[in-house]
């Protein structure tokens, strides 16, 4: 009941932010001196990447790690691990396609095998190989195994991502706010607007991993539910027999 609660606060208040964030991006905010209007694409794709590399994975390989600890192994964090990555294809989906709109302008093509870039396509292909591997039959333990195994050996893709921009010569531009100088290259109304963004993907990310949960709870609760009564019948066809 109080998840539901939640989910049901979690989910307006996501989306007003997401919307003010927009209003304050494609109006209120002015265009970049250098940029133009295509600076407005700030408040959009560096929040994208912030949930799809730091909060989605990082949500799956903790849930997997939980799973794999005796102690606390229970195939709730299984199916946490599993929403998070599902979203979180989303969001790199969108993170690869907002920063080709970004790239054409700025660099010139819509593509290109930049460190940062080829990194986070590899990190995408990851995602979905974590839910092919989930798609092979398996028990339900097996497979929780198979997959918080793989979560992990995958989350080693996210520092190189991180640090690309700075082990390798890249054509995308370091942190805007968090870079090793401490020293935010975005302020004022702009600066404010980009932390909304943060604020909203990450609660709109949060809604959609708890949707996705419940509906994966309920797929196996009814599953459990058509077992037993295969079961009774299978029982009672023995006994008439």
């Amino acid at each position: 009941m109080m998840r539901t609660t939640l989910r049901k606060s979690i989910g307006p208040l996501a989306a007003v932010l997401v919307a003010v964030t927009v209003w304050l991006g494609l109006v209120v905010t002015p265009p970049d001196r250098d940029q133009g209007d295509y600076v407005r694409l700030v408040y959009l794709h560096p929040a994208l990447a912030w949930v799809a590399l730091y909060v989605a994975f990082g949500m799956s390989a903790v849930c997997s790690l939980l799973y794999l600890w005796k102690r606390t192994r229970s195939l709730r964090f299984d199916r946490l691990a599993a929403s998070a990555v599902e979203v979180g294809v989303v969001y790199t989906l969108l993170t690869l396609l907002t920063g080709s709109i970004w790239g054409r302008p700025t660099w010139g093509v819509w593509w290109t095998w930049d460190a940062r870039l080829t990194s986070t396509a590899v990190l995408a292909v990851l995602l979905l190989g974590y839910l092919a591997l989930r798609r092979v039959p398996a028990e339900a333990h097996i497979r929780a195994r198979r997959s918080a195994v793989f979560a992990l050996l995958a989350a080693i893709n996210v520092p190189i991502i991180h640090f690309s921009v700075i082990w390798w010569q890249t054509l995308h531009q370091g942190a805007t706010v968090l870079n090793p100088n401490l020293s935010p290259m975005i302020h004022g109304l702009m600066a404010w607007t980009l932390l909304l963004s943060f604020v909203a993907f990450t609660l709109l990310f949060a809604w959609m991993v708890m949707v996705r949960y419940e509906i994966e709870t309920r797929r196996v609760d009814e599953d459990e539910v058509g077992m037993a009564a295969a079961i009774a019948d299978r029982q009672a066809e023995g006994i008439h027999s």
